[in-house]
């Protein structure tokens, strides 16, 4: 196995804190890939990892070389690929996340006009509700909807996403249209919780007297846990829902779903996108990037970033 390759496969033992994942990751048997990281200690006279049968974790050298081999591999990586932009366009794989949502409305249906300006990419293209953990699961960059908590990674903020406030039209024949804030304690919430089990917040509304952010507790039978369930359960009439505009026009347009209470809209969700710190990004992975914020543009509440800053 040839050094680079060997650091390759360091890098993901180390984000996976896993001989049996990276390996698994890499289609490589779990020998090969423990043989390569004891060939990298031999040659550097150092241990990267201390490994126990309950975990693998990077030692204080492992993690300064950890840090070094990103950024020379990334180095590499955007060499290597200068060589084929004269040959047909950008080269190599595209590990990217967004939300399932995102995915299947906006970004899957444009993907070929993105493939085709780029033949020689091959994208990998997660799509969940979950939160990936970016670098351990080795993606290039991932699209967030929702605030953002303190982290080490890059955060390109691209806009925000509206949220309406709404129910079925067979919900509303059967328990009426709710019109100011003391009606809902009448009403079914459809509750989203990224944890079941999980306490609800309730109805989110901004206060138009005070501009202030509150949550009004609010009764429900269902709880879910996953997007498409979360419109599939107001769709079956079983409550009201606050969901981003941008999934669900095509129903408003049908009158299958109704927006109730446009006054009492909740705050409109920061839309980001985040990749870890590098000194240079791929081509590739700006090239995406920049796809990406302009295709999104028209559904945020405001403009995507200039390109450059896509860039830096």
């Amino acid at each position: 196995m040839d050094q680079l390759h060997a650091m390759q496969v360091y890098l993901r033992v180390a984000e996976l804190a896993s001989f049996t994942q990276a390996a698994d990751s890499m289609g490589l048997p779990k020998a090969s890939i423990s043989s390569a990281v004891q060939q990298l200690e031999s040659q550097l006279g150092t241990r990267l990892l201390h490994r126990t049968t309950r975990k693998v974790q990077m030692t204080q050298d492992g993690q300064a070389y950890y840090e070094r081999c990103r950024d020379l591999l990334a180095d590499m990586d955007e060499l290597q690929s200068m060589f084929h932009l004269g040959q047909g366009g950008l080269s190599g794989r595209l590990r990217v996340d967004m939300s399932s949502g995102i995915a299947r409305h906006i970004v899957v249906p444009r993907l070929p006009e993105f493939l085709q300006a780029h033949p020689l990419l091959d994208l990998e293209l997660s799509s969940t509700d979950r939160r990936v953990d970016l670098v351990r699961e080795g993606f290039d960059c991932v699209l967030r909807i929702g605030t953002l908590v303190d982290s080490s990674l890059i955060a390109r903020p691209l806009g925000h996403l509206r949220l309406l406030n709404c129910v079925s039209s067979s919900y509303l024949a059967r328990h009426g249209q709710p019109q100011q804030l003391h009606e809902l304690a009448q009403h079914q919430l459809i509750h989203y919780l990224p944890t079941l089990g999980a306490k609800a917040t309730g109805f989110e509304y901004i206060d138009p007297a005070s501009g202030e952010n509150r949550f009004l507790p609010m009764p429900g039978k269902i709880s879910v846990n996953n997007a498409d369930a979360y419109l599939a359960a107001c769709l079956a009439g079983l409550g009201l829902i606050q969901i981003p505009e941008i999934g669900i026009r095509d129903h408003l347009e049908t009158g299958s779903l109704v927006e109730v209470m446009p006054q009492y809209r909740a705050s409109p969700m920061p839309v980001s996108l985040l990749y870890a710190h590098r000194r240079q990004l791929p081509k590739r992975v700006q090239a995406f990037m920049i796809w990406l914020a302009a295709i999104l543009q028209p559904y945020l509440d405001q403009p995507s970033p200039p390109a450059d800053a896509l860039r830096r």
